[in-house]
Formats: C-alpha cells, structure tokens, sequence
C-alpha cells in the first residue's frame, strides 16, 4: 500500500513539473508571438512622434526624447498634404458594394451546398476548393484585360463620370464572391439540425424564407466575421488598385499612401520623410485596429462556430 502511494507521489510530481514547463514554453512562445507582431506596430508609432533630426540620428531610441506631431500636421495640412479624406471615402466605397454583393452571392452559395441537393453538388463544391490552392496573382493578368477591353482600368483625370464608375467597377467586381468564404460560412449552415429544414418545408417554408427567417439568423456571427475580413482585405488590397488606377481621386488608402511618397522618399539625410510616412502609415491602420478590437467578439465567435465539425 505504502509502495503504491510512492508511485502515485512520484506520478503526481511528474506531471506537476511537466504542467510547469509546459505552461513556461507556451506562455514563453506566445509572448514572443506577441512581441514579434507588436514591435513594428509599436516603431511606426514612435517614429511618426519623432522630429527628423531625430529619426536620421545614429543613436537609436526607443521612446521619442520630445512628443512631435509635425509629421501629423505635415501630411494633412503642409506642402506634402495627403488626400487622407477622400482616399478614406474612396475605400469605404469599395469595400461596402465588395463586401455587400460578396454576402449576397456567399450566403447563397453556402445554403445550395450546405441543403440543396442536385447532381454534382459535392463535385462542384470540390472543384470550387481546388481553385484555393492557385495564387489570386495568377488571375491578375487576365482579370486585367477583361476591364481594359471594358475600359475601366486606368481612367485619367477630368475623364467622364461613366469612365469614373467603370473604374470604380473594376475595382469591385473582381472581388466579389469568394470561395473561402463559401465554405467557411457552409461549415456553420451545415452545424444547423437538417430536421428545421424538413419542418419549415412541412409547414410550406419556402427555401428562401426558410434561408433568411432562420439560417442566416443562426448563422450572424460568421457572416459579421466575413463581413469584417472582405472590408480588411479591401482596406489592405495595393495590387490591383495600383494596377488599374491612374486618377489619384479614385486612389484607395494603400496605392494612394504609396503614391503619395513615391517621388519624396528620403529614409535619410535632413530631407528625410521616414517620420511622415509612418505618420500616413499609422493614420490608415488605426481605423483597422479600431474596427477590430471593436468586433473581435464576433470573429471569434465566427472561428468557433464554423470549426465545429466539417
């Protein structure tokens, strides 16, 4: 018995130690995580409070000697303005039709392959998947000469509203729908009892009614979630604005900021403009991290309640 209760003892301390540094490794990793992504976050935003003599000065610091917001003042107001306003509306813009027709054809999508039942479905819905494993890049050419032979991509200043919106169309319609987001939203669709679906056909629910009057309620977390990412990947696509834009009154807040500096970019000297462009920089992501700290409840409501079962 006393044999017994030494083992038991001895089991009991091992796994107590293994506990420890188990919880010492991961909390040591993710706090390592942490740092990895907080630090450039973190530089931006002393650099941008910096004065350039301090940010060309070889002694590095790591909190500015003296708070300066010139480069702030520079950007919005001095010889380098930035058109931070309309560059703001121009993404909003696009990103609110992107993301609107994105729900509207996911939320459809997702309910033919989560409840429907035709021929083909799980074929299509595998060869839909299938296209995930090749780089959006490859599609930039072609997607390009389709606007250019529409005549939407590359409109000049002063050119007519008709041209103005098909530039706006181009960089919309490329980017509507998606399948990723297909399947993430018919993973949670597919958590949702097939026995609702066959009492509301039973009580002559049509399937639309029965789509909107009870899936996509259930389902709100996830679709506020692909709501968030499709507004994300908007607010941080460069690519492809650059490509198909020339009229810097339809710039986006990524090709813009870039356009802005391409012709004063200094990283060194007394004409350096490293503080101002992190300046730019921390004003077009602070909306991101604003809107994410807001509904992160919702993404991680979405994670969860998609990655239930398959």
């Amino acid at each position: 018995m006393d044999r017994e209760l030494y083992f038991d003892e001895q089991q009991l301390k091992k796994f107590r130690i293994y506990t420890i540094f188990t919880k010492i490794f991961t909390y040591s990793f993710l706090v390592l995580l942490a740092l990895f992504i907080i630090i450039p976050f973190y530089w931006m935003i002393i650099t941008s409070l910096k004065p350039t003599s301090e940010v060309i000065s070889q002694n590095v610091t790591f909190f500015p000697k003296n708070l300066n917001f010139a480069a702030y003042k520079e950007i919005l107001f001095g010889i380098n303005k930035i058109p931070l306003f309309s560059m703001y509306m121009n993404t909003i813009l696009v990103g609110f039709f992107t993301t609107s027709l994105t729900i509207v054809s996911v939320i459809f999508a997702a309910f033919a392959f989560s409840r429907l039942k035709f021929k083909g479905r799980e074929l299509i819905f595998s060869i839909l998947l299938m296209t995930m494993m090749i780089p959006g890049e490859i599609f930039v050419i072609t997607n390009y000469m389709t606007v250019n032979i529409l005549g939407w991509s590359r409109v000049p200043e002063g050119a007519p509203l008709i041209d103005i919106i098909g530039n706006y169309a181009a960089l919309i319609l490329p980017f509507v729908g998606s399948v990723f987001y297909t399947f993430y939203l018919r993973q949670t669709f597919r958590q949702i009892p097939n026995e609702l679906y066959l009492a509301a056909k039973v009580d002559g629910l049509g399937d639309f009614k029965y789509l909107f009057r009870v899936m996509v309620p259930i389902a709100k977390s996830t679709i506020i979630t692909i709501v968030i990412l499709s507004m994300i990947g908007t607010w941080n696509a460069y690519v492809w604005p650059s490509l198909i834009t020339a009229n810097k009154n339809l710039f986006l807040v990524s090709n813009g900021l870039n356009e802005a500096f391409r012709g004063t970019i200094e990283l060194s000297g007394p004409n350096s403009v490293l503080n101002q462009q992190m300046a730019g920089s921390a004003m077009v992501t602070l909306p991101l991290l604003i809107v994410f700290f807001i509904l992160k409840d919702y993404i991680m409501k979405g994670v969860s309640r998609s990655g239930i079962k398959g």
